[in-house]
Formats: C-alpha cells, structure tokens, sequence
C-alpha cells in the first residue's frame, strides 16, 4: 500500500516521540529513578509504588482536560496549534530530566509528571490527526504502520543509548551521566522528527469559526454528553477500551520496575527492551494486515485475549526466562491493540468533532492509566511481589472483554 507524504510525516511523529516512549517511560527512567530514591532511602516496593503514582498523577491531568481540548482543537487550525503547544512542554521537559540533581528525587517525579502532560497531551492531537490524513479503508493499515514505525524509531533510539551504556559515554560518562545524556537524546529525536508533520499534516476537518470557542468548546462537550445516545455504539466502546487499554499502558510502564524487583539485570533488562520494539514493528503491521483480511474488531478480540494470557502468566513469572517470554509476548500485541482501537474508533465518530471525540477516547484511555498503576501499587506493597500486582491486572482485560464481546457486530467488514 502506498501512503502520500502527509500520511508518513503523521507516521513519523509516532517515530519522533518514540524515544521518550523506550527512552523514559520503559527503559531509562524508571532504573534511574529506582537508583536515586533508594540511594536517598526509599525502600524497593515504595519506589516501584511511588513511580506508578507518578504516571497516574500525569495521566490524570491530561485526562481532566482532554475533552473540552479535544473540542477546542476543532475548530480550523486549532488542532496543529495545541498539538505544537504540547509537543514542546514534552520536549522541554525531557531535557529538563537530565539537569535534576540526583538528590532530588521528588523534583525528578514533578518534572517527569510535567513531561508525561506533554507527551500525554500531544498524542491527543496526533491522534485525532488521523481522521484528516485517512479515508475509513486506509485507517487500519496507517493506524498500524504508525504503532509499527514508531517501535522501529524506538529501537533506533535504543540502540544510541545502548552504544553510550556500554561504552560508558566512550569513557567519560558515569552510569548516571549515561541516563542523563539519554533523556537528552530522547528530546533531540522527539523534536527532529517531529518537522515532517510540522510541514506537511494539516487539519481538513474542522467546524465553522466560532467568536468565543473556549467557551463553547465547554458547551459541546457537554451536549455531546447529554445526547450520548446518538453515539452508542462509540459510547459502549469507550467503556470497553477503558478497561483493556489500561492493563495495556500499565504493564508498559511497570515492565521494567517489576523485571528489578525480580533481580533481573539492568543490562538484561535493555536488551529485552530492545527485543521487544523490534518484535512489536512487524507484528504491529502484522494487525494491520489481519484487520483488512478480517476485520478490527477480530484483531482487537485477539489483541486482548493475548493480553488476559500475559497477566496470567504473570504468576509464574521465577525466572529471567520467564520474564523473556512475557515480554516477548508483550511485544506480539502492544501496538497492535492500540493500533486497531484507534482506527476503530476514527470509523465510529463524526469528522467535524473527530478531536472531541478523541478527547473522550483519550480521556478515557488516560483516566483507566490512573487506575492501572495505583492497583499494580497497592497489591504490590499488599503482597510483596510486584508479579502479583501485574497479575491482578488480569480483572482489567476481562471486564474490557466482556465489554467488548457484547457490543453489537458492525455491518461493514472494515470494523
């Protein structure tokens, strides 16, 4: 399938921001963070609960204000403005990681929180993007090939850090110097490969000008809500994403915490990583292309029963062989999911209020991150054992597979 150079520079933002994903999400931050709260006394199991606080907290902020910003973004040129709004609080505050002194370990949580908004927020944008770069038939095979490309720009990303890991900054850096330098790095691929969308996506989709539009943003939001009704089958799906999508980012954002907690290596734990991104680029093209010769909703049903086997297999988890095949597993269906969720659902709104009703996808999406990491915390400093706490996010893909299963079939093949 051949894309125009509008639907690959929206591709490569998912590339561009890649690097905080595996960066500072997964790989770098979370070690960094354990090492410097536990070298200023916080025990394991608070660490690992404090850094999962953290990520709610973010998420939670942005999900307050995703619906009304989603609305706000429809009218003409807004969406582009609000994306670059967040787009550099998210790059300003990944530079910024690198410069908190290792003593601070809470400045550390409040600044990452800060990037969290800002990576948080522009992927709002740049997903409500989709519905002007993709007619309905291309929606899953662009969807899938931004998850893809985003995952191969991770690994990219990775391997730069990797090459400074392992060479100790060609020996002028500490192991702290290292993860600095990362999240500089990190900002740097976030803004290069951000130009192409700068350039060349523009909003097609957009409602009439509007003299006060803040404030009837606030009014749309709120009749969207009221008249939710004529939306039941983007209304119902919502419910159901709210709960897989969370046992998704969690387990994302507490893989490296938890493989710690087990004894597994720092160095192991990278190159895990970096397995995983490069299992997730063709398998995420991979869902894609089982969409088209299916339909969405087969791949998404596939997406979660994989997930709900994942948390199971969770319990088990003794070994450092264990903790492979897991992520390996991970890896399989991560994009995937998330890939398939958004093309379904661009298929299931109105254009002209396709942010708004991204802001409600997102909001939803975030509002369930807020819950995933607080429960993996709390059955986490409950039991003892942080693959516990993974495990019990299994209650998540069941209730959003129940969900899921009982919304009604769709009559185009495409959804």
């Amino acid at each position: 399938m051949k894309f125009n150079k509008q639907q690959w520079s929206w591709i490569f933002y998912d590339w561009a921001n890649s690097g905080y994903g595996i960066i500072v999400t997964t790989a770098v931050l979370p070690v960094y963070f354990k090492a410097i709260a536990q070298s200023n006394g916080v025990s394991p199991a608070n660490a690992t609960a404090y850094w999962g606080y953290a990520n709610s907290f973010g998420t939670l902020i942005v999900s307050i204000l995703a619906p009304v910003l989603g609305a706000l973004a429809d009218y003409p040129k807004a969406k582009k403005r609000l994306l670059n709004l967040f787009s550099i609080v998210g790059m300003v505050m990944t530079l910024g990681l690198s410069i908190v002194p290792t003593t601070a370990w809470k400045w550390l949580l409040a600044v990452y929180i800060l990037s969290i908004i800002g990576y948080s927020g522009g992927n709002l944008f740049y997903d409500s993007f989709l519905t002007d770069v993709a007619p309905d038939k291309q929606m899953d095979r662009i969807s899938s090939y931004g998850y893809g490309f985003g995952y191969l720009g991770g690994v990219l990303a990775f391997i730069l850090f990797l090459v400074l890991q392992l060479t100790s900054g060609f020996g002028l850096l500490s192991s702290y110097g290292v993860a600095r330098w990362s999240f500089g790095l990190a900002a740097a691929w976030w803004v290069i490969f951000y130009i192409p969308l700068l350039r060349n996506v523009h909003q097609v989709y957009a409602l009439k000008p509007n003299a006060h539009p803040v404030t009837d943003s606030f009014k749309r939001v709120w009749l969207t809500l009221k008249h939710i009704r004529k939306y039941r089958a983007a209304a119902w799906f919502l419910v159901a994403y709210f709960f897989y999508i969370d046992g998704v980012d969690t387990i994302f954002t507490m893989a490296t915490s938890i493989g710690m907690d087990m004894g597994i290596t720092t160095t192991t734990l990278m190159i895990v990583l970096l397995v995983v991104q490069l299992v997730a680029f063709p398998f995420s093209l991979l869902y894609g292309w089982l969409a088209n010769k299916t339909s969405t909703r087969t791949g998404i049903l596939i997406g979660i029963v994989i997930y709900l086997g994942i948390c199971l297999y969770a319990l088990r988890l003794t070994s450092a062989t264990d903790f492979w095949i897991l992520a390996v597993l991970v890896g399989t269906s991560q994009g995937g999911i998330q890939a398939l969720s958004r093309s379904y659902f661009g298929r299931l709104i109105p254009k002209q209020s396709g942010s708004e009703f991204f802001g409600f996808y997102n909001i939803l999406g975030k509002f369930s991150a807020v819950m995933g990491p607080v429960l993996v915390g709390i059955v986490t400093q409950m039991t003892g054992k942080s693959t516990i706490g993974a495990a019990s996010l299994s209650l998540l893909f069941v209730i959003g597979l129940a969900i899921f299963l009982a919304l009604p079939h769709l009559t185009s093949k495409q959804v």
